[in-house]
């Protein structure tokens, strides 16, 4: 609490100016102690009036008795919240009922033979939904909606999808223990909402996704769209060929192979839909994943806001922890290998868009969320772009052509050609420009991601990767293991 003058600054997002306590309509301001326990906390400011300057209480000790009597009385569980006194520089009185954000939730406010949790709204206190009920009492008992036990069992449901997807990421077996190991089934074969979303015949509402390409920059009319329904993986495999299927790539025809201008960063893209599939809240049954696709770019939509509840917009994206609202959902994620438990996803998506060809500060991505959606946009990195900047780029980045170069040794002079390994250069072949094709969306693939996509042995990527790179074609950077690979330019 800080005082300038008569005025008083609030240090908290939520807060109350009331100019007096209010001893008979005691409600009034117990709603307020409920939902600031059952969201981020708030504060209560006692002989302050609207517009923030001090007016001062006649007797704070009778009215500091007063209000801890009633929160103790009226609060159960009891919140976690502290008193303050205060005055201004002409000794007016002031209190502070500042209140924490609660572990135990929900706060039920327990009056007039009622008992109800609140919950803020705008700058009010109302009573908490069914569904803001389920949110309080999963958070309070340290639970997750996708760690409920669902009324469907094993003999009913299969896995085969998610067995398949695990053996093409991993190379490795699947094993029947893993529903059970990784929280999709419980031990006595009853399915958990998580088991639901990765079974094969998923029959979650809310698990949807709608796409829509528009024409244009806003929402006018739509040249294409469909609605998904289903398990999770398909849902992710659907979004992700939508996506492929309504935007663009240029190409720039070199001597020898063809160089590729992708709009996205294929790995943000599967980043994108991966976050918003993951981290979306599944109380809410009326809403669904939305990717919507523009000229200039993709914008997608999630409900549920940030988990801790602060806005992504205000926060350094490089420092957000992970915080997961389904954490049996992200631990599946996770053991295919799309995506890490260190919660990189946000500076991934910046990262790999800012590596493009072509790309300019203005289209770096960008976060936003509130209290109930999160939406994610990207930019296309070709729109707006004419011939003269692709041109630009190609005589920027080519490899220049050997030149002589001259020596002095000891007052004479030489000179000196470098060596090349032939002087005529075939074109590359089909399979090694599927390979730059593929390394110039997405420069973190492995050896084992690319050979199915290539239909070779990790052994055969190798190869066509060395001399790739021998020829001057491909170029390793940051090392074997954490490094990405980048197409060159060689005319």
């Amino acid at each position: 609490m800080k005082i300038l003058g008569n005025k008083l600054i609030s240090e908290c997002t939520e807060y109350d100016f009331k100019q007096e306590l209010e001893r008979k309509k005691i409600s009034h301001w117990l709603k307020s102690v409920s939902a600031y326990a059952n969201s981020e906390g708030g504060a209560l400011y006692y002989g302050v009036d609207n517009d923030g300057n001090v007016t001062g209480l006649a007797n704070p000790q009778s009215d500091s008795d007063f209000i801890s009597q009633k929160i103790n009385a009226h609060l159960d569980p009891v919140p976690d919240w502290t008193l303050t006194p205060g005055e201004d520089e002409q000794g007016h009185k002031v209190l502070e009922v500042l209140v924490k954000p609660g572990q135990f939730t929900p706060y039920y406010l327990v009056l007039d033979g009622s008992r109800q949790a609140y919950v803020r709204s705008g700058n009010e206190s109302v009573v908490a939904s069914s569904r803001e009920l389920l949110k309080l009492v999963l958070k309070g008992t340290n639970s997750s909606w996708d760690a409920l036990p669902s009324r469907e069992t094993i003999e009913k449901h299969s896995f085969k999808m998610l067995a398949h997807e695990y053996h093409e990421r991993t190379q490795q077996a699947w094993d029947d223990k893993y529903p059970v190991s990784w929280g999709l089934v419980q031990e006595d074969g009853t399915l958990t909402n998580g088991g639901l979303l990765f079974s094969d015949n998923c029959e979650v509402y809310q698990s949807r996704v709608f796409c829509t390409h528009w024409n244009g920059l806003t929402k006018t009319d739509a040249i294409n769209d469909a609605e998904y329904s289903g398990n999770l993986l398909y849902l992710l495999k659907m979004m992700r060929g939508f996506i492929k299927s309504n935007t663009a790539k240029r190409w720039f025809k070199l001597p020898d192979y063809r160089l590729n201008f992708p709009e996205y960063a294929d790995r943000a893209i599967l980043e994108c839909c991966v976050n918003h599939l993951i981290h979306r809240d599944m109380t809410e049954v009326g809403s669904e994943v939305h990717v919507d696709i523009y000229d200039d770019r993709i914008e997608f939509y999630s409900p549920g806001g940030m988990f801790d509840g602060t806005r992504i917009q205000d926060r350094d994206i490089l420092k957000v922890p992970s915080k997961r609202r389904n954490p049996i959902i992200a631990d599946v994620f996770t053991q295919l290998d799309y995506m890490e438990k260190r919660g990189s996803g946000f500076q991934k998506i910046t990262e790999l868009t800012s590596e493009l060809r072509l790309f300019k500060e203005d289209r770096m991505p960008k976060f936003e969320s509130d209290a109930s959606s999160f939406f994610t946009t990207v930019y296309s990195v070709l729109y707006g772009r004419s011939e003269e900047d692709f041109q630009r780029i190609i005589d920027q980045e080519s490899t220049p052509k050997a030149e002589n170069t001259t020596q002095k040794a000891e007052g004479t002079t030489q000179k000196t050609t470098p060596k090349t390994e032939k002087t005529t250069q075939k074109p590359v072949s089909d399979t090694a420009q599927k390979l730059l094709d593929l390394l110039t969306e997405d420069p973190y693939l492995t050896r084992q991601d690319m050979a199915p996509l290539l239909n070779l042995t990790p052994d055969g990527v190798k190869y066509h990767l060395t001399r790739l790179q021998k020829l001057g074609y491909l170029l390793r950077i940051e090392g074997r293991k954490s490094g990405r690979w980048k197409v060159l330019v060689k005319k």
